[in-house]
């Protein structure tokens, strides 16, 4: 064990220091002074931990560390003895509804008080409006194809200190490995990363995915401190159906948070699913649905995503009404940096709540304290004595332009430090295809053929029939038609599904990604079989990623190694290769109102409606069936 992992260790132990320092001899000050001693002390002090804390005795401390803790925080409450103040704030408090002129006062990470306060440490917010840090409650950080710390760097500035992560898409290409690599790169962020466990690995049986979970994969994860439920449940089908390995599934989780995803989901099949487990859902697409599921007793999770928007009329509908929004809380689910960089994270939906007419306070509300009680998280999501000092302070309630960001170690972001740990080497090497030919993306055709028709600005598709071009008996790309293939990429087992795609407007070139949803196949749409083919091996050659190629040339490419989702590359770096695929895109024709990236990676996700393609065919999500081509 090295001494910088030796002092990672302290940080967390510090709360159990103080019971033994006298019989080391040290002081019993500041963590930070504690970590200026020699390294040799701070190692001694690890293997003392590390010979006791599986022992009665080890157990014994930590209870009366907390009881220590919790007297130095009562004691620093009663006598007004703060280490940090934060002066001159108009306080946004989600109890009462109220923004109140005070300074609040902290105690290293916990808040101890609201009022007039002063110490050596104090940090001047200029009249600022001090919320409480935003809450991503249905995020998948693989979809912003950088790893969690970069990740972080992206999303903080915005003034998200907390987000819920699902890791399923990790886990469809490595499984139970994928799933502890997020969890080990995430444990010492200064942005608090919680996660939901995976539920539909794969998504459905009607493809073919990296991996498969099953409840007894997820039982070593129960201990786990921040898994806090079941993910996504997305093959509402099993559901509702009742299948066995669903429903151990949701036993495992009985009484935790389990999310929903059921896109327009109604009436009594709406009710099935509510009685299995479920109790979110983010996929709501009007006003009537998210009313007839919160009647049902669900919280809707509102999300402004890179591919997903139109959400303006369901927040104006709320606002019109009044409709309470206790239950009503925020997410992004899947949104690309460069859109992070230029409209926002969770301050976007805040943002555009209150250009909608929801009351500024109740917008706040929905980024924080509704996502908290949504999930248990007790001592976040408010500003009050004893909640965790993760704060960001505004400009304004309008735009809710950031001026500081305060994390969960109770510092201001710039000044907090971190250190990143390896990623476990399952995670790389994950393209694995068989041969691909002309041949392979052959499409026969009938009179009228089953198009996918892509929804402009929404995640859902509609199933239509249409008269196609030909040639020798198969189909060919025109009038605004394109050709879609999903190659499977995990096992080389040559599985190909073939089908017509009409909203993507591609011409004279392919687009190709192995970011499929959910499962991550490799998928690709263009309009001709040459550039369809040479995307494929070139993301074969990089090891997954996006690319564009026009007329045998790759225009542009962004490789993803990890887990042909990811990449350690330097944020800017992405967002310029990023960049340069969406010029790309556009410059074959792509649809400019939604992110051609994301829309195509959706393109393969049998769980939302009407129609998908999967390496096993085209598949109708409503009938759960395959379409016959």
């Amino acid at each position: 064990m090295s001494r910088w992992n030796a002092t990672v260790f302290l940080r967390k132990a510090y709360s159990k220091y103080r019971v033994f320092a006298r019989g080391f001899g040290l002081p019993q000050g500041s963590i930070c002074d504690i970590l200026h001693q020699t390294e040799i002390v701070v190692h001694k002090i690890y293997l003392y931990f590390l010979a006791i804390l599986t022992t009665g005795t080890g157990r014994k401390i930590e209870k009366e560390a907390h009881a220590l803790r919790q007297q130095d925080l009562i004691r620093a409450a009663l006598d007004g003895k703060a280490t940090c103040v934060i002066k001159n704030a108009n306080v946004v408090n989600v109890f009462t509804n109220e923004i109140i002129p005070a300074d609040v006062a902290l105690y290293e990470d916990v808040i101890i008080g609201i009022g007039e306060y002063s110490c050596e440490n104090e940090i001047d917010a200029e009249g600022g409006y001090l919320a409480p840090g935003f809450i991503d409650a249905h995020v998948h950080i693989e979809s912003s194809m950088v790893i969690p710390s970069s990740f972080m760097k992206v999303i903080m500035p915005h003034g998200t200190t907390t987000i819920i992560a699902d890791p399923h898409e990790i886990a469809n290409v490595a499984g139970v490995a994928g799933v502890r690599a997020m969890y080990k790169m995430t444990d010492d962020l200064p942005l608090r990363v919680l996660f939901m466990m995976p539920s539909c690995v794969p998504a459905t049986p009607f493809e073919h995915s990296g991996a498969k979970l099953v409840a007894e994969d997820m039982e070593q994860f129960l201990r786990k401190s921040r898994i806090l439920g079941l993910g996504e449940v997305m093959d509402y089908v099993s559901a509702t159906g009742g299948a066995q390995e669903m429903l151990d599934k949701l036993r495992l989780f009985d009484g935790k948070p389990i999310d929903g995803h059921a896109p327009l989901l109604s009436g009594r099949a709406l009710n099935a699913y509510r009685v299995a487990g479920p109790s979110t859902d983010h996929e709501c697409s009007n006003y009537e649905e998210v009313k007839e599921k919160l009647r049902t007793g669900m919280r809707i999770l509102i999300r402004v995503g890179s591919a997903a928007k139109g959400i303006e009329d369901i927040l104006r509908s709320i606002a019109r009404d009044g409709l309470p929004t206790e239950n009503i809380l925020f997410c992004t689910d899947d949104k690309h940096i460069e859109t992070i960089r230029q409209e926002g994270h969770i301050n976007c939906n805040a943002r555009l709540a209150v250009s909608c007419g929801i009351p500024p306070v109740e917008a706040v509300k929905m980024a924080s304290y509704n996502a908290a009680r949504a999930y248990g998280l007790k001592n976040i999501g408010a500003i009050a004595p004893g909640y965790k000092a993760d704060m960001v302070l505004f400009e304004d309630l309008k735009d809710f332009r950031v001026k500081r960001v305060f994390t969960r170690f109770g510092k201001p972001y710039e000044e907090t430090e971190y250190r990143m740990p390896l990623l476990p080497p399952e995670v790389y090497g994950s393209v694995h295809i068989a041969p691909v030919t002309e041949g392979s993306l052959c499409l026969p055709v009938r009179e009228r053929m089953p198009v996918i028709k892509m929804v402009p600005e929404q995640l859902i598709t509609e199933l239509v029939h249409r008269s196609v071009k030909s040639e020798h008996g198969a189909f060919v790309p025109a009038d605004g038609l394109c050709k879609l293939a999903v190659v499977e990429r995990h096992h080389a087992t040559g599985s190909i599904g073939v089908g017509i795609v009409e909203g993507m407007n591609i011409k004279n070139g392919a687009i190709a990604s192995t970011v499929a949803h959910d499962s991550h196949n490799l998928v690709v749409a263009g309009d001709n079989d040459r550039d369809m083919l040479m995307a494929i091996e070139s993301l074969r050659e990089c090891g997954g990623g996006y690319c564009v190629v026009s007329r045998g040339i790759v225009l542009a490419r962004l490789p993803l190694p990890i887990a042909g989702l990811m990449t350690e590359a330097p944020v800017e770096d992405v967002l310029a290769r990023q960049r340069a695929l969406l010029d790309a895109a556009k410059s074959l024709g792509a649809d400019e109102r939604t992110d051609p990236l994301i829309a195509l990676s959706f393109l393969a996700l049998p769980v939302i409606p009407a129609v998908r393609l999967t390496d096993e065919g085209l598949f109708d999500v409503t009938k759960m069936e395959f379409v016959r081509m």
